[in-house]
């Protein structure tokens, strides 16, 4: 067994908080610089408890919704993802959620007619996944034949 002792004058000691201090600073600065502009949506999943949660998230994002959602429906995340769900995982892990974490577990999709979507004349709508009264997923899509699909995030021009 090794025993080290050193011996710190309390000016040195306060040199070191001080050092780790602007250690931790930079860490945390520079981890929070590097976000991706497309994990902005998504970034801070959050507690909704309420239909007005929801629709607030959603305005936060930057889109205006129907006051009630068009369809609620409750769906099972599988334990293991098919080509379909892997696909959708993707576009969520793009946007800071991940499904993997919640395989075999109940939640809830609110779907909401969106109304501000720009250049679309199709009929627009997000969907929000809830578990345990916290947003685990969500995209925008179009309702049309030849749609689309894409994260929560309202697009930049």
């Amino acid at each position: 067994m090794f025993i080290y002792t050193a011996k710190f004058s309390k000016k040195k000691a306060v040199a070191a908080v001080l050092i780790l201090g602007i250690v931790l600073t930079s860490v945390i600065l520079l981890a929070g610089s590097q976000h991706n502009d497309s994990t902005d949506a998504a970034a801070l999943s959050a507690v909704v408890r309420t239909n007005e949660d929801r629709i607030t998230y959603l305005e936060g994002l930057g889109w205006t919704v129907g006051t009630e959602p068009v369809e609620i429906q409750t769906v099972i995340i599988p334990k293991t993802f098919d080509g379909v769900y892997e696909t959708y995982n993707a576009l969520q892990v793009r946007q800071g959620f991940d499904l993997s974490a919640y395989g075999g577990m109940e939640a809830t999709r609110y779907t909401y007619q969106i109304t501000n979507y720009p250049d679309s004349t199709d009929q627009v709508v997000a969907d929000l996944v809830v578990c345990r009264n916290r947003i685990i997923a969500g995209d925008v899509q179009s309702t049309a034949l030849d749609g689309f699909m894409h994260g929560l995030a309202y697009p930049k021009k």
